[in-house]
């Protein structure tokens, strides 16, 4: 079953589906795994792992410190990497790896798409590099039967929403508003209007991500999109009320899905 079949089989279940965000290393490893538990308990449909990067140019103040702080702990491609496997071997949920383009470049296309493979993800998300400078990627991608996930935003033209749409596969990931993650998204019209845009062009689910962060987020995009992205939200909960108040957090999102 490929990722898409995937999804579509969960949205049977589920009016929204729920991916979730972990930066490897941040707190600890030992923290991402009881985090990564607690997904797997709320029976989150998709999560992403964040290779830490010293310079993450699409996220906000909370997520810049927990890639410079996950670096100063040591994390190195062996963590990531070990840490996907168990986790791919551990829970139900498709994982797929994000990180920055400078971190795919210094490994190899190749050897990127490869470890991603052997490690048990099913795609990448590279937030900084353009569609049009993805080359060799689409093939190495298909050859190692990865999803390359597609960014679209609302300041694409209409024509490159068109392209970026045809290019996607698994899902599309529609970012909500222009700047960095963390910052609070108001679903009004707008975010409407680009999810019809971005529909026209591309018969994959739909994500949104950038700023949800409550359970009325997610109602709000039932009927509207296939997929609610939540990271920085979930990690402020655990810095503020540790692991009790994060499994509260993502129960009521996961509960917000139906």
């Amino acid at each position: 079953m490929n990722l898409t079949e995937y999804l579509n089989k969960r949205l049977k279940k589920h009016k929204i589906l729920l991916m979730t965000h972990v930066v490897v290393g941040y707190p600890s490893l030992e923290e991402n795994w009881k985090m990564l538990e607690a997904m797997g308990e709320a029976d989150v449909d998709l999560v992403e792992l964040q290779m830490p990067f010293s310079e993450p140019s699409a996220d906000g103040p909370l997520f810049v410190k927990a890639n410079q702080d996950a670096l100063r702990n040591g994390v190195r491609w062996k963590d990531y990497f070990d840490l996907m496997m168990s986790a791919s071997e551990r829970f139900n949920f498709p994982i797929l790896m994000m990180n920055y383009c400078n971190t795919a470049f210094s490994m190899g296309f190749e050897a990127y798409c490869s470890n991603i493979r052997i490690h048990g993800g099913e795609g990448f998300i590279i937030p900084d590099l353009p569609f049009e400078e993805f080359g060799e990627l689409f093939e190495l991608s298909r050859d190692q039967e990865l999803d390359p996930i597609m960014l679209c935003t609302p300041t694409n033209t209409e024509k490159r929403l068109q392209n970026i749409c045809e290019k996607g596969s698994g899902f599309i990931y529609c970012v909500a508003r222009k700047g960095v993650t963390g910052q609070n998204t108001e679903l009004d019209w707008h975010a409407d209007d680009f999810l019809r845009q971005c529909r026209k062009y591309s018969n994959l689910p739909l994500a949104l991500g950038f700023g949800l962060s409550k359970p009325e987020d997610l109602f709000q995009l039932h009927g509207k999109a296939e997929i609610a992205i939540i990271g920085s939200a979930l990690l402020k909960t655990w810095e503020a009320e540790g692991e009790p108040g994060y499994r509260k957090h993502l129960m009521s999102l996961a509960d917000a899905r139906d």
